[in-house]
C-alpha cells in the first residue's frame, strides 16, 4: 500500500496539459506537426508544377528574342507579337502561382521563382528598349506580370532586387546585341545602346548595393559597360559613329 503513494504521488508530479500528462501531450502535438509539413510538401509541389510552365515560357522567349543576334534586320513588330502571346501564358502563370502560395507567405516560396523572373524582366526590358529606346520601369514590368508593382510582403509582387536583377541581365545581351548590330552593318543602334547604358549604369552608382548577388551582377555591368564602349571606339575610329 506505501509503495501505491508513493506511485501516485510521482505521477501526480508531471506537468498536465488538459488533463494529459507531457508525454501524452507532446505524442499528440508532434503529431500535428505532420499536417503541418504534408501541406507545405502540398504547396511546394504544386508551385514546381506552375514553374515547370513558367520555364517552358521563358525558353520559348529566349528562342523569339535570340533573331535579334542574326546578321540581318529585325522586325520588331512581329517580335512584339510573338513575345506578348508568350508573355500572356506566363501572366496565366503567375495567376495561379498567385493562388498556390498560401497569403502573406510570399518570401517563404519567392526562391522557387526568382531567377524565371529576374529572367523575365530581363527579357521584357530588352524587348521594351528595341520598341522604345528607353527604359522599362517597375510598374510596367510588374504589369506584364501579372503581379503588383508594390513592395508590400503581403501581396504577390515583384520585388525590386529581382527587377534590379533583371535590368543587369538586359545589359548583358544590349553588350552582345551592340557587337552583333555592326556585324549587320547597323551603325546607329550601338551608339543608342551605349547611351542607354551607360546612363543605367549612373543610375545603379546611386545604390549602396551589399555584397550579394545583386552586387556581383552589378560589378559584371562594368564590363558589359567596357564592351559596348570598345564597340564605339571602333566605329569611332572607323567614321562610322555618324559625327
Amino acid at each position: 500500500e506505501g509503495d501505491e503513494v508513493v506511485a501516485d504521488a510521482r505521477s501526480s508530479e508531471l506537468p498536465r496539459y488538459g488533463g494529459m500528462t507531457s508525454f501524452e501531450t507532446g505524442a499528440e502535438l508532434f503529431a500535428s506537426f505532420e499536417g503541418y509539413f504534408a501541406k507545405d510538401r502540398e504547396v511546394r509541389q504544386q508551385i514546381r508544377d506552375v514553374i515547370t510552365e513558367l520555364e517552358l515560357c521563358n525558353r520559348q522567349l529566349n528562342c523569339n528574342i535570340d533573331v535579334i543576334h542574326l546578321p540581318k534586320a529585325i522586325d520588331v513588330p512581329s517580335l512584339e507579337r510573338s513575345c506578348g502571346e508568350i508573355m500572356g501564358r506566363a501572366r496565366e502563370h503567375f495567376a495561379t502561382l498567385k493562388g498556390v502560395v498560401p497569403q502573406e507567405q510570399f518570401y517563404k516560396y519567392h526562391d522557387f521563382w526568382k531567377t524565371i523572373t529576374q529572367s523575365l524582366v530581363a527579357k521584357m526590358s530588352l524587348l521594351h528598349f528595341l520598341s522604345h529606346y528607353s527604359l522599362l520601369d517597375k510598374e510596367a514590368a510588374s504589369n506584364l506580370l501579372g503581379v503588383s508593382a508594390s513592395d508590400d510582403p503581403k501581396e504577390f509582387h515583384l520585388p525590386l532586387e529581382d527587377y534590379l536583377v533583371g535590368l543587369l541581365f538586359m545589359c548583358s545581351d544590349l553588350a552582345r546585341f551592340a557587337v552583333n548590330r555592326v556585324t549587320a552593318k547597323d551603325y546607329t543602334t550601338p551608339l543608342k545602346i551605349a547611351a542607354f547604358v551607360k546612363e543605367l549604369e549612373s543610375g545603379f552608382r546611386l545604390l549602396n548595393l551589399k555584397n550579394d548577388f545583386l552586387r556581383k551582377r552589378y560589378d559584371t555591368l562594368k564590363y558589359d559597360v567596357k564592351k559596348i564602349e570598345e564597340v564605339v571606339y571602333d566605329l569611332t575610329l572607323r567614321g562610322l559613329n555618324g559625327s
